[in-house]
């Protein structure tokens, strides 16, 4: 895209920065898997489990790491930015594969009715992680005279 190019109606679009394309994905990833846990709150039973303690993060260690998992997304909205070019291409890269391949699989293994919005919102998920990883995988070169 041009930087001076305008478009119909005299709009000017200007040519926005891969670390600003990333961090906007990764807040995008970010948005979608808060909506897909506040949502599932709404799924019979969940709260039940919830406050008797029978579910999948019963212990200590378990939240702790899903913690973890969770947080790289939001972490990544800041380092996105931050990082240096050759950094910042990997990890997008390598957090981008790993993202998508577990959405993918969430999303393949919750296809039950009352899980449809969760499916949904994986398959999201999957498809931004994908776009992380092409924009990184083709990281503009510097300009050599």
């Amino acid at each position: 895209m041009n930087p001076n190019k305008t478009t119909k109606g005299n709009l000017k679009d200007f040519k926005i920065n891969v670390k600003i394309k990333l961090s906007a994905l990764w807040a995008s990833v970010t948005l979608c898997m808060l909506y897909g846990d506040y949502f599932e709150l709404y799924v019979p039973n969940k709260v039940a489990g919830l406050i008797s303690g029978v579910n999948i993060l019963d212990s200590p260690v378990k939240l702790f790491a899903a913690s973890v998992l969770l947080a790289i997304p939001s972490v990544m909205v800041f380092l996105s930015i931050l990082l240096k070019p050759k950094a910042n291409r990997i990890l997008n890269l390598l957090f981008g594969f790993l993202f998508a391949a577990m959405m993918l699989l969430i999303a393949l293994t919750s296809m039950v009715p009352w899980r449809m919005f969760y499916v949904f919102l994986a398959f999201l998920e999957s498809f931004i992680t994908i776009l992380i990883i092409g924009y990184a995988w083709k990281w503009p070169k510097k300009q050599t005279d």
